[in-house]
């Protein structure tokens, strides 16, 4: 029976495996954007006119992305921590001979969407920072063929 909740426990496991990774994705991320926040932080006390309104319009940008990335990577937390409580369970359910499989069943559920929720704020950044890449039309040379 033992080698039975092994087995059942494994799945949940590569569960936490991709938050793991995903988690280390959203953290670079997060990284940089503080970094880019930090080198506005310093433009922000040196610029005027049109120059500092695109500061002040590229520091919005960029607190609405930690928000963003820290919201995702709080509902990963809570997805990793959920998925542990489903491999704990099981266990209990094996070890103590309780019948805890919709118990097992809808923290499943639960983790599976804190998840979910999580990439769409994962989408919903990149969604942000594609937005505010702004290349403008003369670097593109439109006019030239290649």
């Amino acid at each position: 029976m033992l080698a039975h909740t092994i087995q059942l426990a494994l799945a949940p496991v590569f569960v936490l495996v991709a938050i793991g990774n995903i988690m280390n994705l959203l953290s670079s991320r997060l990284g940089r954007v503080v970094d880019r926040s930090r080198q506005l932080q310093a433009l922000y006390r040196t610029t005027t006119d049109a120059e500092h309104d695109a500061v002040v319009r590229e520091i919005r940008l960029v607190a609405q992305r930690i928000r963003v990335i820290g919201r995702a990577i709080l509902l990963m937390v809570l997805a990793g921590l959920a998925i542990g409580a489903v491999v704990g369970l099981l266990f209990l359910e094996e070890f103590a001979g309780l019948a805890l499989q919709p118990v097992i069943a809808g923290v499943f559920i639960v983790a599976i969407s804190l998840l979910m929720m999580a990439l769409l704020l994962f989408l919903h950044e990149t969604r942000i920072a594609t937005a505010a890449l702004e290349i403008p039309e003369t670097y593109l040379e439109l006019e030239r063929k290649l």
